[in-house]
């Protein structure tokens, strides 16, 4: 019986991805640092903001300090908050299935987004105050595919429900990308990986991979 369900954001609520690409490079083009969408499929997709930047950076053999980090972190948000304010549309079923396992169990966000990117598009698609538990790339010092922010998303649902159980092999994660696997089963968890933005032949480390959530419903997500 599942304890939890633990949902990814980008690439799995929302199609973000590429409008993440298109912030970046309204930032690094100016600096010589600008990249394909395939380099990003490639190398910086699950990256939160601070890594993408610094492998940018390392990309072209420089370094970047902490107060320059800070600088980029926060014109790439700006950029991104303008790309998003036409409105962004979820996956199909996604809504539904969110608020369908709330009804059941709790439910968490845990996201490489940081969370001024993440409130807005919550509001838009009235989930604001929907989920019990949000982790995101403010709240640990790492991105995925380390496991820290899967570990800190798993101890505060603990903390938060302290009679349900929560062993991370009774919680479940929603992801759609390698480095999100990754993370997720580092930190003990079982994994559903969706194939929004990978094929399901670069997502074999999941428990179970769907081409759809569409069809979702808390049952069969206990069959993960």
């Amino acid at each position: 019986m599942l304890t939890a369900v633990i949902f990814d954001f980008d690439g799995v609520i929302v199609d973000t991805e590429p409008l993440h690409y298109r912030a970046f490079q309204e930032v690094l083009k100016p600096l010589g640092m600008g990249y394909t969408w395939d380099v990003y499929l490639a190398t910086y997709i699950g990256f939160d903001d601070r890594d993408a930047f610094r492998a940018a950076f390392a990309s072209v053999g420089q370094t970047i300090n902490p107060e320059h980090l800070g600088d980029l972190i926060e014109l790439k948000a700006q950029a991104f908050n303008r790309i998003i304010s036409s409105g962004v549309e979820p996956y199909p079923g996604v809504v539904n299935l969110i608020l369908s396992v709330k009804k059941v169990v709790p439910v968490a966000l845990c996201s490489g987004a940081l969370r001024c990117d993440i409130d807005p598009i919550l509001e838009q698609l009235s989930l604001s105050g929907t989920f019990d538990v949000i982790v995101t790339a403010d709240d640990v010092p790492i991105s995925k595919p380390d496991p820290a922010s899967y570990l800190l998303t798993v101890q505060r649902l603990s903390e938060k429900f302290p009679a349900a159980g929560m062993i991370p092999s009774s919680i479940l994660a929603v992801e759609d990308t390698p480095a999100g696997i990754a993370s997720a089963k580092g930190a003990g968890l079982r994994v559903l990986a969706v194939t929004n933005s990978y094929p399901a032949d670069k997502l074999g480390n999941a428990s179970s991979i769907a081409s759809s959530l569409e069809n979702f419903d808390f049952q069969r997500l206990c069959q993960v």
